[in-house]
């Protein structure tokens, strides 16, 4: 297995899956192994044929997936319509040459679907902060050689400076900030406003954005509205909704205050569209 941390890793196509590994992702899917109870144990069936990630294609953007420790690389590798419910949601609401923002971008299974859909005329601004995430993540934006998108190294937050964040050893998705004592192996991260973000990229109008970071949404969120120029609104928002009984504040509410209405809800996400 190639460390995440390796700073020449292999070029893309090194890890293609094997003619096993292809045989049972493909099985998968056309099958309901795709679905979530069935894709660990695909995971570790093809992790037996040969330890470590595989390189695919995922809605048309050059992936190295990491499977075994991280619920969304499992998801985008077994799954060929995970989050598309989102992802066309949020491609039905960025014109070609637009601005998409990613707020907890993971390994880019949303900025850089969104960035071929905007094109080199368009932005994506991918924010991830912890380092192992960010180092996969800048490995698949190489791989998919899409220029227009810029990767912002740090949590998206109320205010700037530094935050610990904890990360989940059985899924790295899962890691998250924390703003106490915490059982677990913490690492402190730099941690910027999202209009200093937004500022810094010579972001002027945002046409859609996408937060998922673990129960912090509502304070990258409320602040932002509370202090960005309206300008600088998205037109359209995908927020995971699952960890928000960590909020302190509801943030969706806040929005819809604001002027937004939902459009859509599933079990992980709720999708808002800004009144004209």
């Amino acid at each position: 297995m190639i460390p995440d941390n390796d700073p020449k890793p292999p070029p893309f196509g090194a890890f293609a899956p094997t003619p096993a590994q292809a045989a049972i992702i493909a099985l998968a899917h056309r099958s309901r192994l795709k679905r979530g109870a069935f894709r660990p144990w695909l995971s570790r069936l093809i992790n037996r044929i040969r330890p470590g990630p595989v390189d695919v294609n995922y809605h048309g953007a050059a992936f190295r997936l990491h499977h075994q420790a991280s619920a969304t690389e499992c998801g985008a590798l077994f799954y060929p319509e995970y989050n598309l419910e989102e992802l066309d949601f949020l491609r039905a609401h960025t014109p070609a040459g637009g601005v998409f923002v990613d707020v907890g971008a993971n390994v880019g299974t949303y900025a850089m679907v969104l960035a071929r859909h905007v094109g080199t005329s368009g932005k994506v601004i991918a924010i991830e902060p912890h380092p192992v995430t960010f180092g996969r993540l800048t490995f698949n934006h190489a791989a998919s050689t899409l220029t227009q998108v810029r990767l912002v190294a740090a949590a998206a937050a109320a205010s700037d400076g530094e935050l610990m964040m904890l990360t989940d050893s059985q899924n790295l998705a899962a890691s998250h900030v924390v703003t106490g004592d915490a059982d677990g192996h913490t690492i402190r991260v730099a941690a910027l406003t999202l209009q200093r973000i937004l500022d810094e990229a010579a972001v002027h109008h945002v046409d859609t954005l996408k937060i998922d970071v673990e129960g912090y949404e509502d304070r990258v969120l409320i602040g932002f509205f509370a202090r960005a120029p309206e300008s600088l609104w998205p037109r359209a928002v995908v927020i995971e909704h699952l960890s928000r009984k960590e909020w302190q504040n509801d943030c969706i509410a806040d929005m819809q205050s604001r002027g937004y209405a939902e459009a859509g809800r599933n079990r992980s996400n709720t999708m808002l569209v800004r009144g004209s």
